[in-house]
């Protein structure tokens, strides 16, 4: 369960994000201080409040679209945010899964900022406003991979588990 602390429209790309003047910033423990920039005040609140983990970050259709830059899913990860929404360009969502960040596909979502998402299985639940949505299930090898934490995490945990058999 967790507050909804930033609501999106369509078409949010990778530049908005984490805009490329930052590119120069690689490396996961940097990154998330430029998360979402441009927006100066959810930037400020992340960067000196930060958000309780599991948070939700909420956006209509085509979330992430744009370059294929991985800082775009780092950032939002570096706050322990989890992304609703109505759709995910296909680059980003596979980032995203790599590096182990929660995305949850809701093609109806209805949800404001600060309204309360509870997920349940394939159902979210928005407990302000008392509505219900479904989820699309992300296929079970890449949840595998998320709920390890990222793809290295689970090649590592594979690789012990085949040295163990």
């Amino acid at each position: 369960m967790g507050k909804v602390v930033l609501k999106l429209g369509n078409d949010i790309s990778t530049d908005a994000i984490y805009p490329g003047r930052f590119m120069a910033t690689v490396l996961p423990t940097e990154t998330p201080q430029y998360c979402f920039a441009d927006y100066t005040g959810f930037n400020t609140k992340a960067r000196t409040e930060g958000f309780p983990p599991g948070s939700f970050i909420v956006a209509d259709d085509n979330f992430g679209c744009g370059s294929s830059r991985e800082q775009a899913a780092s950032t939002i990860k570096g706050y322990e945010l989890k992304v609703v929404a109505k759709g995910f360009a296909r680059i980003f969502l596979q980032n995203a899964i790599n590096l182990g960040l929660h995305c949850i596909e809701c093609p109806k979502i209805e949800a404001s900022e600060g309204d309360e998402l509870e997920l349940k299985g394939t159902k979210l639940l928005n407990k302000t406003t008392g509505k219900e949505f479904d989820v699309l299930p992300m296929p079970a090898a890449r949840q595998a991979i998320i709920d390890a934490d990222g793809l290295i995490a689970y090649t590592r945990k594979r690789l012990l588990e085949k040295q163990k058999a």
